[in-house]
């Protein structure tokens, strides 16, 4: 089984993003279940939010919105999902780089 973790930076600020809301939902016929949910920690990260991933194709999105609002700010992007396929075997890490109008993601270690 896979182990699948996340952290979120604010690229604008160049720090961490605390207490974003994080869901996990995996695929299941033609639907979305969710399997696990988070919200990132002093340090923008959700070190544990799944442990027991199995071979699947999952979707991770993050409430960026609440986030950007309660420091003053505005962006196009109330929420921020992607879908990535996981062998069930390796761990995935998947931080998110975030500004105001734009992210990117990307597997870390």
């Amino acid at each position: 089984m896979s182990k699948i973790s996340t952290h979120v930076l604010d690229a604008v600020l160049g720090r961490p993003a605390v207490g974003i809301e994080i869901r996990l939902d995996a695929a299941q016929d033609d639907a979305w279940i969710n399997v696990a949910a988070g919200v990132t920690d002093a340090d923008g990260r959700c070190r544990d939010l799944f442990q027991d991933a199995a071979a699947s194709r999952y979707r991770l999105t993050f409430l960026t919105g609440p986030y950007l609002k309660s420091n003053g700010r505005t962006g196009i992007y109330p929420e921020i999902s992607f879908v990535f396929d996981c062998n069930g075997r390796e761990p995935y890490h998947l931080p998110l780089l975030l500004s105001d109008n734009s992210y990117t993601t990307y597997r870390g270690s």
